[in-house]
């Protein structure tokens, strides 16, 4: 063949070795072809006459070659060089059979000797890498592993990290090191360690990075130790100590948990009370001595002075003249001034004891006077009905209407008094606490027509008005007598109940009770908690109450036993949160009693105040419920079009506030709200839309789905969450939309809401966002707020709160009422029947049916047949 010809040797070279084969001094090495760029492979022999190249098998053409020709000093013999070219496109040509190679043949005049294969690869480095690195949270000294599989590459790539854009060089930290998979290794996570990271990979083509990665070290918040206890907050009897710790050790960061606990723990303490010395009764006069006196004496010991107590003031020895005839130096003229010392010290001791009586008698007068209210404003309301009464055993014997009557006092004192512990305060025997500050103030009676602008100026003259929701329409308030009474802030489900005899007889309160938005009142949760309910408070905070008052209001719990940890807070005058309650357990204290129930608690108080219900998963069980509503523009004037999906938590007062924000915003309501079950999986709330005709309407999210975080759902603290859908019609005639949404936890159980309605038509808000139990005015005084008339009331009290025969007492009636888990509660309380009544009047007003109550009470009845044996001359 040509090629063959080419490479024939004629005639060696003159001066060649015919004894030496050739070698060679250069060979072709191993070469990349970066984009189109040609690579260049030469070699060089001696004693060579000829040398070519051969790549794959085959010659290369002699005009490919360029050759050099020189002579080796050191021996003299000819040196020959040659050098090719190849292209990229001779690379392709066999790719994917086998590598491509070339090789050199060199020729002398003993024989030929072949060099190494050099192979020729095409560069390249894909995009996209095969593993990126993610995001991370880890918490201190915890290990971390940022996996990265660089792009397929040739030649392979190399991996380096950057944190924060600077090079991380093992050989500085030795906290960090490399894998032989390019994974990136930190032994233990430092604060300095929170940083964003990227995997870069490159070789002779190109560079590439990987998306960032960000890493966060959190650091969970640690108690420091408790400080010393407090002194005795009082210096004479008991009183209370108290210490305290910070959450400082460490200080939580970065999104780390707050400590759990209590950050102040309070403890009863007794403070020896000084008493000072008083003098014992003189002794009798001893006989008269020959000095012609006499003496007696007394000692300080009744009591005697201990604990710090001042001694007795005056002397312990008394002496005098005696009035013997034989003493002939008595002094003439004592008896008469001894007679008038006394004269005068009495008549001092009246004139004092005078004046002390014409000042109290003048503060007496001047407090009754300016105080006293005409009782008629407490009897307007409640005249005489005279009905008679039906017998025992007929279901409507609680329909007798008493005739009431009461008188009004003022009262004045502190907001917040000291608490001696967790044990049960007392009422003093004075006035109760005032709500309206230090200064005597005549209390009227409440009435629907009670103007709100003057209870809000009343209330912003005191300290805790801060704290208040500004205006009145999340608010309803009164004034109360021992009759009691009833608050609703309607559309919320949250009411407050103050049974008869709550508030003491001869006084008068005026009570608040108002919904917090979450805004406005700063809730801690540590951990895993969540808000289960709406943050209400009623007041004035400090005043006690005779009875439990009780405070209803909605929840979002699905409760069970083995899946919630349950506590009841309540906000302290200094402003930090307690727990005054663990549902589940048996009461520490007897100032809070909480009853759950599928959608409301009912919350007994002898304490107003502000409170909420907090929850703690215990297991991935544990689960909320949401209701998710859809709203969306009444009328569409151009041809975007949204529709937004409200997650909120299901209490009514929530549902409240979205269905005014909707209204200000044109926004119509799209069918009945659902509920899903929102479970502690850490996953995060999906909402998508579907089943759109393609031919009418578009969406216009560039994903497939939206998500709502999982915190920001658990927390509870975001009250108004919402994803929108953006849809644009392709026609303004269009009018119908019909598609389904789907909302659904990740890893989870979902909901699909089948949207059909016409955008031209103005959807009214149904009617059941009304319920009929809160139709009624916001505050009622006296028998209008109760079912049970006040005289049988007070005859079902007498008669079953005494042990009866043959188990006819409250504890029957409570099983019948489906409350005898809750009997030991009811025990505790003077009268247990009371307590149930009052629930049973908290659970259903208006709409309770007082004959199913009647029949209840009578099967108790029938028990003791001398139970309830009311005559008409009784009633």
């Amino acid at each position: 063949t040509g090629a063959q010809q080419s490479v024939t040797v004629a005639n060696p070279v003159s001066g060649a070795s015919p004894d030496l084969l050739p070698h060679f001094q250069l060979e072709p090495e191993d070469v990349y072809i970066v984009k189109n760029k040609a690579v260049s492979l030469a070699c060089r022999a001696t004693p060579a006459t000829q040398i070519y190249f051969k790549c794959n098998g085959e010659w290369v053409h002699q005009g490919d070659h360029v050759t050099e020709h020189s002579t080796d000093r050191g021996t003299g013999l000819p040196v020959m060089e040659v050098r090719i070219e190849v292209t990229r496109q001779q690379v392709e040509k066999i790719f994917g059979l086998e590598e491509y190679w070339c090789q050199c043949v060199a020729w002398s005049s003993s024989g030929t000797t072949k060099s190494q294969k050099a192979f020729v690869r095409i560069a390249y480095l894909r995009k996209n890498f095969e593993q990126e690195p993610t995001a991370r949270e880890v918490s201190i000294e915890q290990g971390i592993v940022l996996p990265c599989r660089p792009p397929e590459g040739i030649p392979p790539a190399e991996v380096e990290w950057l944190r924060n854009e600077e090079l991380v060089d093992p050989a500085l930290d030795a906290n960090v090191y490399v894998t032989p998979e390019h994974s990136l290794v930190l032994r233990q996570a430092r604060l300095a360690d929170t940083a964003n990271y990227t995997c870069v990979a490159k070789n002779i083509v190109a560079r590439r990075r990987s998306a960032s990665a960000a890493i966060t070290v959190y650091v969970n918040g640690g108690w420091s130790t408790w400080t010393q206890w407090s002194g005795c907050s009082t210096s004479c009897g008991r009183g209370w100590q108290k210490r305290s710790r910070t959450c400082t050790n460490p200080t939580p960061l970065n999104g780390g948990a707050f400590c759990e606990g209590q950050n102040v723990q309070k403890t009863a303490c007794t403070t020896l009370c000084p008493v000072d010395g008083a003098w014992s009764e003189w002794s009798k006069w001893s006989v008269c001595g020959a000095e012609c006196t006499h003496w007696r004496s007394r000692e300080c010991s009744e009591p005697a002075p201990r604990n710090g107590g001042q001694d007795c003031h005056g002397p312990e020895l008394d002496t005098r003249n005696c009035t013997s005839e034989l003493c002939s130096h008595a002094a003439p003229g004592a008896e008469d001034v001894a007679l008038y010392v006394g004269l005068v010290a009495v008549a001092v001791c009246l004139v004092l004891l005078l004046l002390v009586g014409v000042l109290v008698y003048c503060r007496k007068k001047g407090g009754l006077d300016a105080d006293v209210a005409d009782s008629s404003i407490l009897t307007a309301g409640f005249q005489p009905v005279s009905i008679k009464p039906s017998k025992a055993d007929n279901p409507s014997l609680l329909t007798i209407q008493p005739d009431l009557s009461t008188a009004t006092m003022t009262y004045q004192g502190s907001l917040c008094p000291r608490q001696d512990g967790p044990a049960k305060l007392q009422l003093p025997n004075g006035h109760l606490l005032s709500p309206l500050g230090a200064g005597r103030h005549t209390l009227h009676h409440s009435s629907p027509a009670t103007e709100g602008a003057d209870f809000v100026a009343r209330l912003s003259t005191q300290s805790y008005f801060r704290s208040l929701p500004r205006g009145t329409t999340n608010m309803a308030y009164g004034t109360f007598n021992f009759l009691g009474g009833r608050l609703m802030i309607p559309n919320t489900g949250i009411s407050l109940l103050i049974p008869p005899d709550a508030i003491p007889r001869g006084k008068i309160y005026e009570v608040y009770l108002t919904l917090h938005k979450q805004e406005e009142v700063r809730l801690p949760l540590a951990g895993c908690q969540t808000l289960l309910s709406p943050i209400v408070s009623c007041g004035p905070p400090g005043v006690l109450l005779t009875r439990p008052a009780i405070l209803a209001m909605g929840h979002c719990v699905e409760a069970s036993a083995e899946n919630w940890s349950i506590r009841l807070k309540k906000q302290s005058c200094e402003g930090t949160w307690e727990d005054v309650l663990q549902l589940g357990t048996e009461p520490c204290t007897e100032l809070y009693y909480c009853q759950l129930e599928a959608q409301a608690c009912y919350i007994f108080t002898e304490q107003l105040g502000r409170f909420a219900l907090v929850g703690e998963s215990l297991s991935m069980a544990a689960s909320k419920r949401l209701k998710l509503v859809l709203f969306a523009p009444a009328a569409c004037p151009s041809l975007e079009y949204n529709i937004r999906v409200y997650c909120l938590s299901d209490t009514q007062d929530v549902l409240k506030e979205v269905i005014q924000l909707e209204k200000q915003l044109g926004g119509q309501l799209i069918g009945a709200p659902r509920v899903l079950h929102f479970k502690d999986s850490y996953h995060n709330l999906r909402l998508s839309i579907h089943d759109m005709p393609s031919s009418l309407w578009k969406s216009k999210l560039l994903a497939s789905y939206q998500e709502i975080p999982f915190y920001h759902i658990w927390s509870g603290l975001q009250p108004f969450l919402h994803c929108t859908f953006t849809l644009e019609r392709l026609s303004p005639s269009t009018c119908e939309l019909a598609c389904k949404i789907w909302v659904w936890q990740v890893e989870g159980d979902g909901q699909s809401f089948t949207v059909n309605f016409n955008i031209s038509k103005d959807t009214r808000f149904s009617d059941w966002l009304v319920p009929d139990s809160e139709v009624g005015a916001p505050a009622l005084v006296g028998p209008s707020a109760f079912k049970i008339p006040f005289l049988i009331r007070q005859k079902i009290i007498s008669s079953l709160d005494p042990p009866g025969t043959r188990g006819a007492d409250w504890r029957t009636l409570a099983q019948k009422l489906n409350l005898d888990s809750h009997l030991s509660f009811f025990a505790s309380k003077p009268s247990p029947t009371a307590m149930i009544l009052n629930l049973w009047e908290a659970r259903h007003f208006p709409n309770g049916n007082l004959s199913q109550l009647a029949a209840a009470v009578a099967e108790v009845g029938k028990q003791d047949g001398a139970l309830f044996a009311v005559s008409e001359a009784e009633c």
